[in-house]
């Protein structure tokens, strides 16, 4: 390893912003400022719970995608599995299907609406959506970059609240900002104790993690399996945004592998995550954003751009300028097996991407597994679209062509669900993102197979 690797020298040239870190271009002039975002949030923690004890909902729902609304869930999540701190419960609403979206208590709650750009299209149809079932803008708070679309429409309204975010922080790396720290504040979490755990952080140890990451990833151990209590499972879904979003590009990539189970092979990079109590989640974040930069380092690509997202997202623009939808061939469950053992080679993961109601946690996790175990203890991934469009969608277009994509859609669309303003539905929607990102997949080179269901149990 060169002097440029040790992890006393990589810290402190990151905590110094030194942009020389990663490939000339990168963005880093604009993505550091969680960096030292911690200290400053500790200075607004009496402000934050102040404001979160004049809201008298009992029910939080909120409204965004990827960076804005993974961190809430896992915050959510964590504290319900420790049974404290208490608060208020939140419920996170980051799908266009129908059934979710139609089933989100927006009527009894206080809503908050998340998008750093403000100009994200699934947090905005939601809003407008919850706008009809909820015209009070007083139950509404906006968490958004300063200036955007989003920022003027909250202030032309007059919400109960805009929070104004600091611009120099990408969505994944922004748990520890407001974008994470208002939900958590009305979650019933102590601010200062949640951002004060940072300090516990070591710095230079966490950088290691990261090089160890990286370098994994370079030998052929690319398969970052980060292995978590079963209680805390959710912790591995802001993990895996933030590392697949983050090192998928340039063919290159650490491919993170969320499991409660101990899981090996010759590909695998193994890292175990145990918390002790919900405020620990503070130091955690940390650790893995100081790791993730220091495996971007190692890898030699920029880990706070984003260069595929777009794609999928200008391909689903593209087939609801032409509606109706196209029809695109589905295969159905009892293709599934006989596919994956033409197509997997060593070395090659499976990716599930599941465009169904929320509510199949549990069909999911089993047919993760069922999948690694009827194929020697390969990796599996598995998640919701289009959730994931906005997390490891970047590594699956970008990252190593090793993803084998199993595309999951509902057989039969889901009810009408009214977007005021669009020429759609939510229906249409979400089966356009699925066809989006299909095409993307393809364009690519991609091996993936469509596979209609009226149940996900079909699968497992």
């Amino acid at each position: 390893m060169s002097d440029l690797l040790q992890p006393d020298d990589l810290y402190r040239r990151l905590i110094a912003r030194d942009a020389n870190l990663w490939p000339e271009g990168n963005v880093s002039k604009d993505r550091l400022g969680w960096l030292d975002l911690p200290r400053q949030m500790e200075r607004q923690a009496r402000d934050l719970a102040r404001w979160a004890a004049t809201i008298d909902q009992e029910v939080v729902v909120l409204l965004g995608m990827g960076g804005s609304s993974l961190g809430p869930l896992v915050l959510a999540a964590v504290r319900d599995a420790f049974g404290s701190p208490k608060g208020r419960r939140v419920v996170v609403c980051d799908t266009t299907d129908p059934t979710t979206v139609a089933a989100a208590p927006i009527e009894d709650a206080f809503v908050l609406v998340s998008s750093k750009s403000g100009t994200t299209l699934e947090p905005n149809v939601l809003f407008a959506h919850a706008r009809g079932r909820l015209a009070d803008p007083k139950r509404y708070a906006v968490i958004t970059d300063p200036g955007t679309p989003l920022a003027a429409q909250a202030e032309e309204l007059g919400v109960h609240r805009l929070f104004a975010n600091p611009p120099d922080i990408g969505g994944r790396y922004s748990v520890l900002s407001y974008f994470g720290l208002v939900p958590a504040a009305l979650a019933g979490y102590d601010i200062e104790e949640l951002c004060g755990r940072v300090a516990d952080v070591d710095g230079p140890g966490a950088v290691e993690m990261g090089i160890a990451m990286g370098s994994a990833a370079l030998e052929g151990r690319d398969k970052t399996t980060i292995v978590v209590e079963e209680s805390q499972r959710a912790f591995g879904l802001w993990v895996e945004q933030l590392i697949a979003e983050s090192t998928g590009k340039l063919g290159k990539g650490c491919v993170p592998v969320p499991t409660t189970d101990e899981e090996s092979g010759d590909d695998r990079h193994l890292i175990h995550v145990r918390l002790g109590s919900a405020h620990e989640l503070g130091a955690e974040f940390q650790r893995f954003e100081l790791a993730t930069a220091a495996a971007g380092h190692v890898l030699g690509i920029d880990p706070f751009d984003e260069p595929n997202v777009a794609e999928s997202k200008a391909n689903t623009n593209r087939v609801l300028e032409d509606l109706p939808l196209p029809d695109v061939p589905t295969e159905g469950p009892e293709a599934v097996e006989p596919w994956l053992q033409e197509q997997l080679r060593p070395g090659d993961y499976v990716s599930v991407q599941a465009y169904l109601p929320y509510g199949s946690e549990e069909k999911l996790a089993t047919l993760r597994r069922s999948i690694r175990d009827r194929h020697d203890g390969r990796a599996v991934t598995a998640g919701y679209g289009p959730r994931f469009l906005h997390s490891t969608g970047q590594l699956h277009k970008g990252g190593p062509p090793s993803v084998v994509a199993l595309q999951v859609v509902a057989r039969t669309p889901g009810p009408h669900v009214e977007i005021p303003g669009k020429p759609y539905d939510f229906a249409t929607l979400i089966a356009a993102q699925a066809i989006g990102d299909h095409e993307s997949l393809l364009a690519h080179g991609r091996r993936v197979l469509r596979v209609a269901v009226d149940d996900l149990g079909e699968l497992c």
